[in-house]
């Protein structure tokens, strides 16, 4: 297991460098510069500005000096605001943590409640009712359902303040968050459970006299949760960032709302920061899934 993981982090430390040069040389190939759409820039200021972030400099050199620093944690200051990346990520991750978090937690509780519901109640009313929602909510993105809820419970009943920092305004930004994984997570869990119950331990569980809460929770629920777990690592790293679109919809300082602003002023520092943090906690919570793989079903090998 312990050769696995190392394979697993080389690799992902080589994905994660591939991201970042090809958000780099994507970014720079766009016509135009950051300081391009500033007023009243003369040719001296913009070149004294392109030369004190290094932007004079041959794009292959700039590159390489942009991975040199942010392999000493150094990911420049905004081209914009003139503050430290690394400060502005973590203040803003906080609150995407803080949304993203909560709607994991929602999404992972009631998707797997709602799967089993689903699956022991095959072809009644309880299941078509549950898998007409589901598939309702996979097909709405997110940032639909976030200005259906805007509208309805902030603008026309006035149920919820449409920002206040903390509080009940969060409430509406979590559900928004937690709905597609919800219906995916269910959906997923439904078909897993289906496959394991028609499988010969469990009816020989049965057949044996085993309390069925104990047969559902302890041997079909954990052989069902690998496909669950395969989804939920790369969900989670999604998640936690927080929905670009759905932080813009409710004004929420987040980190994606941070990367929208970066994309639309151009600040190269932010969006490399951005990608890369990003990249880094999508590649870590794939490789924690597949480790978890170990840890429900032991059988698993590795080698």
């Amino acid at each position: 297991m312990l050769k696995y993981a190392v394979k697993r982090v080389l690799l992902a430390i080589l994905t994660v460098l591939i991201i970042a040069a090809i958000t780099f040389f994507a970014m720079n190939a766009i016509p135009g510069g950051p300081f391009d759409s500033e007023k009243a820039t003369d040719p001296t200021t913009k070149a004294t500005l392109e030369k004190r972030f290094n932007l004079n400099e041959p794009i292959g050199e700039q590159f390489v000096l942009y991975i040199r620093n942010a392999l000493r944690g150094d990911f420049g200051i905004s081209l914009k605001t003139g503050r430290d990346i690394t400060t502005t990520i973590m203040e803003s991750f906080g609150i995407s943590a803080t949304l993203g978090g909560s709607a994991i937690a929602l999404a992972i509780l009631f998707g797997l409640g709602f799967g089993c519901l689903a699956a022991l109640k095959r072809n009644r009313i309880a299941d078509r009712l549950i898998i007409f929602f589901t598939t309702l909510f996979v097909a709405v993105p997110p940032f639909i359902l976030a200005t259906l809820l805007l509208l309805v419970f902030c603008l026309k009943l006035g149920w919820f303040d449409v920002w206040a920092a903390g509080g009940a305004s969060y409430a509406l930004p979590i559900i928004s968050l937690a709905m597609y994984p919800m219906s995916y997570i269910t959906r997923l869990t439904k078909s897993s459970m289906l496959e394991v119950l028609g499988q010969d331990y469990i009816r020989t569980a049965r057949a044996k006299g085993v309390n069925e809460a104990k047969v559902i929770a302890k041997h079909a629920l954990r052989n069902a949760l690998i496909p669950v777990i395969t989804y939920v690592g790369p969900m989670t790293a999604y998640t936690l960032t927080g929905s670009m679109v759905v932080e813009t919809v409710f004004t929420i300082g987040g980190l994606g709302a941070k990367f929208v602003t970066g994309i639309n002023n151009r600040d190269y520092p932010m969006i490399m920061a951005t990608t890369i943090f990003l990249a880094v906690l999508m590649v870590v919570m794939t490789l924690l899934s597949d480790l978890l793989y170990k840890v429900v079903d032991p059988k698993i090998d590795f080698s």
